[in-house]
């Protein structure tokens, strides 16, 4: 994780926190359940990411008009540039984890990552 961090490390984001806006950036707005199972993230550890990147105002959330318990998070244009103004350092890292694996080796190790976590967005 230390490339991910050093990549992070001016943003005063986590790795977490990374995690949860690349996957809005990639799905789009998504119920508070849905966003925890593919950011590999536990629902209270979501809650309080979420309660974090809000008062950054890298998300927002609301309630579903008609299951009030609902709640749906969607990233902001702020947060989206983050994503953005990251994708080509983060595609230099996923090469250079290739470079050092392999390309076999990579690809098994996203398979066996898939197997532990099935919901995981990799």
């Amino acid at each position: 994780m230390a490339p991910i961090r050093d990549m992070l490390s001016e943003t005063g984001i986590t790795e977490q926190q990374w995690r949860v806006l690349r996957v809005l950036a990639e799905h789009g707005k998504l119920d508070t359940k849905t966003l925890a199972d593919r950011s590999s993230l536990l629902f209270p550890s979501l809650t309080r990411i979420a309660a974090t990147l809000r008062d950054k105002g890298l998300i927002t959330q609301t309630r579903d008009e008609i299951d009030r318990r609902r709640q749906f998070i969607e990233i902001t244009a702020a947060g989206q540039r983050i994503i953005d103004e990251r994708t080509d350092h983060a595609a230099r890292i996923v090469a250079d984890f290739k470079v050092s694996l392999g390309e076999d080796n990579y690809e098994q190790l996203l398979d066996l990552l898939a197997m532990l976590d099935p919901q995981a967005s990799l």
